[in-house]
């Protein structure tokens, strides 16, 4: 018998032994899975602009990446990336907040019809919820709305035939029709489209706000495939720019912590729901900004890498190393200069 409960606690539980006491590249258990991931099993990826890191990571490693709207033949490779395939699991660009998740939910279920706003500019037509994804904008009204339809049929197969869904938490901050109350992506004004201080409404999303569409968004995803699997990240990468009033510092800080403790609420709380700790492996004080370039706001190639050893090792630790990777020497993580980010253009601004 013990004299108190902590005498009988893994080393792990106590910051000396599983911090303090090693060098930071030898800290481990971070990742403490819910349930297994194979290379057989169908993994959607969507999210912020770290959220693109996952489903490469796991194509370079030998599992199953699915990307349900592919580039048309002969489209060169740098093409694909300038027209946005192949970035997340469909064409949808980078979607921030889980109302935006929710959105997508909605259209891809048949609950919400996408809205008919479109932006023009100089005879090219841009999608609003989409601004990046045509980067001269689209030829006609006619072809924007063929290629909306179809993204968010794709959406909707990549949910439909995934075994695992992983999202990554970016933002709080947010912006909507005023009138309509749907969202963008992004501020009008910003990327593409003409801002209207009396159109465009600025929101700061509260915890309960994003608890609540976070938990929608996975109770209508499960509606379309009921045996989905969640995984949940959030994105170490600070906010590019703030209009909440506060030192960007301070506002990023708020925002990734709101953000943090919605992904831990809904990990206990929902079946089938894991929380992988990407965001505490970048930003954590013990790696002393060790994976951050310069700028202090993107995250190095040895970063993502680290993450993701981070992701499999826990994986192999608790469920045991698949066979058909055994022989498979570990391929190098995609670097940062690869991605798409769409909140990162709002820099310019500065």
């Amino acid at each position: 018998m013990t004299d108190n409960p902590y005498q009988s606690l893994a080393p792990e539980a106590f910051w000396k032994s599983a911090v303090a006491s090693r060098n930071m590249f030898d800290i481990s258990g971070l990742h403490q899975p819910r349930f297994n991931l194979l290379p057989r099993h169908k993994v959607a990826a969507y999210g912020s602009c770290f959220a693109q890191h996952f489903g490469r990571a796991l194509a370079a490693r030998g599992y199953s990446w699915l990307r349900t709207e592919t580039a048309p033949e002969r489209l060169s490779e740098a093409n694909a990336k300038r027209f946005n395939y192949d970035i997340f699991s469909s064409r949808t660009g980078n979607i921030y907040t889980t109302s935006l998740l929710l959105q997508w939910m909605n259209w891809a279920a048949g609950k919400e019809e996408i809205p008919e706003e479109i932006w023009e500019k100089d005879g090219r037509f841009y999608d609003p919820f989409r601004p990046r994804i045509e980067p001269d904008g689209f030829e006609s009204v006619e072809e924007l709305r063929a290629s909306q339809r179809h993204t968010v049929q794709c959406f909707g197969d990549s949910i439909r035939e995934a075994d695992v869904f992983v999202f990554t938490l970016g933002l709080t901050e947010s912006w909507k029709n005023a009138k309509a109350g749907y969202e963008y992506p992004m501020c009008p004004g910003t990327v593409a489209g003409t801002f209207d201080p009396e159109a465009h409404q600025f929101e700061n999303q509260a915890f309960p706000d994003i608890q609540r569409n976070l938990r929608s968004a996975i109770r209508l995803a499960r509606e379309m495939n009921p045996g989905l699997k969640i995984i949940l990240t959030v994105s170490p990468v600070p906010l590019t720019a703030t209009m909440s009033g506060k030192h960007v510092l301070v506002a990023s800080s708020g925002s990734k912590s709101i953000l943090r403790a919605v992904a831990d609420l809904v990990e206990s709380t929902m079946k089938d729901v894991a929380y992988f700790p990407s965001y505490e492996i970048i930003n954590s004080p013990v790696f002393r900004g060790t994976f951050f370039e310069p700028n202090q706001r993107e995250v190095n190639a040895r970063g993502v890498s680290l993450v993701m050893d981070h992701f499999f090792e826990g994986m192999f630790a608790k469920f045991g190393k698949p066979k058909v990777l055994e022989r498979r020497e570990k391929s190098k993580a995609a670097s940062d200069e690869d991605l798409v980010c769409e909140e990162a253009l709002l820099g310019a601004f500065g």
